[in-house]
C-alpha cells in the first residue's frame, strides 16, 4: 500500500469525516484529499518530478501535512527537516539529500536563505505554494507510487556526529502506520494531538495511524502546555503519543484532569520514569497506556501494553517485529544470544515491514549497524522472567566507574523523586581515581536554593541508591539540554556545554 492511495481510500470510506482540526484549517476528509492535489500540482509546477526530494522546513499543523502528503500523491520524496538546525546544519542535509526544491515557512525564511547562499537549491515560501495550488485542479493524479518507492527521507537527530539521512518506503510507512494504530489500540474514528515534530518519525506516526483509522487529526504547530490542554477540552482529543518531557509540562500545568476525554496514552522516544508514570496513571486513568520502543530506522522494537501495571518496562516484540539480546561487544554475532537475566543489546530483524533498508549514501553507517541481516540498536537491555524488556540505557551512555559499569537511566529514575529536584540528568565525567565518575546535573524545583538543590539530591542519593551507583558529584543547572523531539544530548554535559549555578561533590565539598 503507498501513502497516496491509503488517503484517498479513507476519504472514500468517510468523505465528510472531520480529518484535520486544530490551531490551523479545518477540513474533512474529501476536502484533504482534494488539498492535497492541488498542492501536489503546485509542487510539479515548481520543478518537482517523482523521486525528487522536497526539503519542508515549517512550523507544525496542517501546513507541513499538507505538504508531506502532497509530496507523496507526486511520487516525490518529502524530507521534513528540523526548524532547530543552523543554517550550517540545514546546508548539509540539503546537500546531503540532494534537494531538489526547500519550502519554508515565513518564520524560517531567513535561516533557510543563510543556508542556501550560493546554493542550487530554490527556496519557496508555503504561501507561495498554497496560492499557486488554489489555481490548480483538485482531480486525482494520474498513477501512484510503487509500494517499494521513497516515501520520506528522516535525518536522524545526530546526537553525535553528522546526521543520517534515512529512506523509508512507501510500504515501510504505511505498515509502521497500521502497527501504530493496533499497538496503541486506536479505534476507528480517534481524535489525536498531533504535536509531535514531523521530522520526527513519532509525528509521522500520528499522523499516518491518524488516516488508516479513518480519525481526526487536531494539528499544534509547536507544543504549548496550556494550549494542548485547551485543544483536548475543544476537540474531544482521546488520543496523545508524547515524549515524557510533554507529559511532564501537562502535568505542571495543573490541568491535566480536565482532559476527560483522553481514553488512550503512548509515549517513546526516550525513557519514561516510573514516577512519571504513575503520576500519569492517576492523573488520567486512561484506558490504554502503552510504551513504544523503536527508532526511526525499524519504527517497532518492542511494546509494553500496560504501563501502569509494569510501569518502565519496554514489554516484547512488535506484531511485525523480531528482537534478540545479544552480546555488547563490538562486532558480536546476532547468534550471541546472551543467557536469561544477562544484559544485552537489542537488534532487531531488518525482515520487518517496519524496516528501512540502509542509511542514505553512508555505507559506513550500515557495516556498523546492520549484520547479518540484524539492525544492532545500541540499545542495551535485560528480559525478565515473563520475557519483556527493560531497557538499561545505551551502550554509549554506559559509565565505568572504578572498573564496574554503570547506567544513568535507573539512577535518573531514582533522583527524579528527590522533592528538590525538577529534571535530572546524569553522565560519566573523567576523574583521577576512578576513570569516571557518576555525576548527576539537576535542575533544581523553582524556588529552591540551587547548592540546596544539590545537597540534598546527594542525601537522597544515599537512601535510594546502592553506594555504586550515588553520585560523587551533583551540579545544579538551569536546565537540560534536549532535541527538539526530548531526547537528551549528554553529549554536551560531557564536553563541559553548561553553566554551573553549584557543583557539590559527595562529602560536601564544593567545586
Amino acid at each position: 500500500m503507498d501513502l497516496a492511495t491509503a488517503l484517498r481510500w479513507t476519504a472514500e470510506r468517510h468523505p465528510d469525516r472531520s480529518a484535520v482540526r486544530g490551531t490551523g484549517r479545518h477540513l474533512g476528509y474529501r476536502e484533504w484529499d482534494a488539498r492535497t492535489n492541488r498542492l501536489a500540482r503546485a509542487l510539479a509546477d515548481a520543478g518537482v518530478g517523482a523521486g525528487d526530494r522536497v526539503a519542508l522546513v515549517l512550523a507544525g499543523g496542517e501546513p507541513l501535512a499538507s505538504l508531506h502528503l502532497a509530496a507523496q500523491k507526486l511520487g516525490a520524496v518529502s524530507v521534513p527537516l528540523s526548524t532547530r538546525l543552523s543554517p550550517d546544519e540545514l546546508r548539509y542535509c540539503l546537500d546531503d539529500a540532494a534537494a531538489r526544491l526547500l519550502v519554508v515557512d515565513a518564520a524560517h525564511a531567513e535561516r533557510a536563505a543563510a543556508a542556501t547562499d550560493g546554493a542550487a537549491v530554490p527556496v519557496r515560501l508555503a504561501a507561495e505554494i498554497d496560492e499557486r495550488a488554489e489555481r490548480e485542479s483538485d482531480g486525482h493524479l494520474p498513477g501512484t507510487p510503487a509500494e517499494t518507492d521513497v516515501s520520506v527521507m528522516l535525518y536522524t537527530s545526530g546526537t553525535t556526529g553528522r546526521p543520517k539521512g534515512v529512506p523509508r518506503t512507501h510500504r515501510a510507512e504505511h505498515t509502521a502506520a497500521v502497527a501504530h494504530a493496533v499497538q496503541t489500540q486506536q479505534r476507528g474514528g480517534e481524535v489525536a494531538l498531533g504535536v509531535m515534530p514531523m521530522f520526527h518519525t513519532m509525528g509521522l506516526r500520528t499522523l499516518l495511524a491518524s488516516i488508516v483509522v479513518g480519525g481526526t487529526w487536531v494539528g499544534q504547530a509547536t507544543f504549548d502546555a496550556d494550549e494542548a490542554i485547551g485543544l483536548i477540552r475543544s476537540e474531544g482529543v482521546s488520543s496523545l503519543y508524547l515524549v515524557p518531557t510533554m507529559y511532564w509540562s501537562l502535568l505542571r500545568t495543573g490541568r491535566l484532569h480536565e482532559a476527560r476525554t483522553v481514553q488512550r496514552l503512548a509515549y517513546a522516544g526516550a525513557a519514561m520514569t516510573p514516577a512519571l508514570a504513575e503520576e500519569l496513571a492517576a492523573e488520567v486513568n486512561p484506558g490504554a497506556f502503552v510504551n513504544h520502543f523503536g527508532s526511526t530506522e525499524i519504527y517497532t522494537f518492542t511494546i509494553g501494553p500496560d504501563v501502569a501495571a509494569k510501569p518502565g518496562s519496554a514489554g516484547r516484540a512488535g506484531i511485525f517485529s523480531r528482537v534478540r539480546l545479544v552480546a555488547p561487544e563490538i562486532g558480536a554475532s546476532p547468534d550471541a544470544v546472551v543467557a536469561p537475566g544477562e544484559q544485552g543489546q537489542v537488534i532487531v530483524s531488518m525482515a520487518s515491514p517496519e524496516a528501512f533498508g540502509g542509511y542514505w549514501q553512508r555505507p559506513d553507517a550500515d557495516a556498523k549497524a546492520i549484520r547479518e541481516g540484524w539492525y544492532y540498536t545500541g540499545d542495551l537491555a535485560v528480559a525478565d522472567e515473563d520475557g519483556d524488556l527493560w531497557v538499561a540505557g545505551r551502550v554509549d551512555d554506559m559509565i565505568n566507574s572504578g572498573g564496574e559499569n554503570v547506567y544513568p537511566d535507573e539512577i535518573e529514575a531514582a533522583l527524579v523523586r528527590c522533592p528538590d529536584v525538577d529534571d535530572v540528568c546524569v553522565v560519566g565525567l573523567p576523574h583521577e581515581r576512578w576513570g569516571h565518575a557518576v555525576t548527576a546535573f539537576v535542575v533544581p524545583v523553582r524556588g529552591t536554593d540551587p547548592a540546596v538543590a544539590a545537597e540534598r539530591t546527594l542525601a537522597f542519593a544515599r537512601d535510594a541508591l546502592p553506594s555504586l551507583k550515588q553520585p560523587k558529584r551533583v551540579i545544579a543547572v538551569s536546565s537540560i539540554p534536549r532535541s527538539g523531539v526530548g531526547k537528551t544530548l549528554r553529549r554536551m554535559l560531557v564536553a563541559g556545554e553548561f553553566e554551573a549555578l553549584a557543583d557539590i561533590a559527595k562529602g560536601g565539598d564544593r567545586a
